[in-house]
């Protein structure tokens, strides 16, 4: 097996009942690459990374993680691994230094080094004259951006982001966007990215997948899916593709 390759998926699939939520899925990922998933809701694109996450075992399938089997090395993957959910948790009592230092427990980190990362990181965010309030005091903005800094604090291997800018104000995107390239730049962090930001996904991805009924109907870089689909821009080339065009013409026919 290639080092290069970071995430392989074989024939992967999840069932809920008759409900099929991913169906067989063949994907590679590239190491220190920024992979983009791209569909709409329901598509399967957070049960993919559930299950790649070591969180959620396949009806059916099988895949590697940074070299790990997820039947059988789920912990190993979650320990070279950072996952950021699109609903996570956070400990309302707890000041953002207190949480980082408890994430930063959970992977082993402590003493002089993590509390370097810490501060490092909330200076990074430009959190570090709130560090020490408590996390009740935020703003949704303020927690996803100490979540995102959670989500790395260990410098995992691959990074999964389900839908990371979902609360954040565009400088704030700007922000984790620019961050993102750079950690896969200079330390090939490898990036599974969530999201329905077509424009974040487009600028930040060098391969970009696009999930319909779990099923990958379409795979390659921005560029080249905008040129197969004929489209001026990602957004317009994902709505074609996903069936969700709008028709301008019958924005106001409920006015006639």
């Amino acid at each position: 097996m290639s080092n290069s390759i970071d995430i392989r998926t074989e024939k992967l699939t999840k069932s809920f009942g008759s409900i099929r939520a991913l169906v067989d899925l063949d994907l590679e990922v590239q190491r220190g690459g920024t992979f983009g998933f791209l569909g709409p809701n329901g598509a399967g694109k957070t049960t993919t990374v559930r299950i790649l996450s070591g969180l959620l075992r396949p009806t059916s399938g099988n895949a590697t993680v940074c070299g790990f089997d997820i039947h059988t090395q789920r912990d190993q993957i979650k320990a070279v691994t950072g996952l950021l959910p699109e609903a996570p948790g956070l400990y309302s009592k707890l000041s953002a230094v207190e949480f980082l230092e408890f994430i930063g427990a959970l992977n082993d980190l402590s003493g002089e080094i993590l509390h370097k990362r810490i501060d490092q990181l909330m200076a990074l965010m430009g959190l570090e004259s709130r560090q020490n309030d408590l996390l009740e005091s935020f703003s949704s903005g303020m927690k996803q951006k100490v979540l995102v800094a959670s989500t790395i604090i260990h410098e995992p291997r691959l990074v999964f982001l389900d839908e990371p800018t979902s609360r954040l104000d565009p400088a704030a995107s700007a922000l984790v966007k620019e961050l993102i390239l750079a950690l896969a730049k200079e330390t090939e962090t490898t990036f599974f990215i969530c999201s329905h930001m077509t424009d974040f996904v487009e600028h930040v991805c060098d391969i970009i997948g696009i999930l319909v009924d779990g099923v990958l109907t379409t795979l390659g870089s921005p560029e080249d899916i905008v040129h197969r689909i004929g489209a001026s821009d990602l957004e317009e080339a994902y709505l074609k593709i996903v069936g969700g065009e709008v028709d301008r013409s019958k924005l106001l026919a409920w006015r006639d």
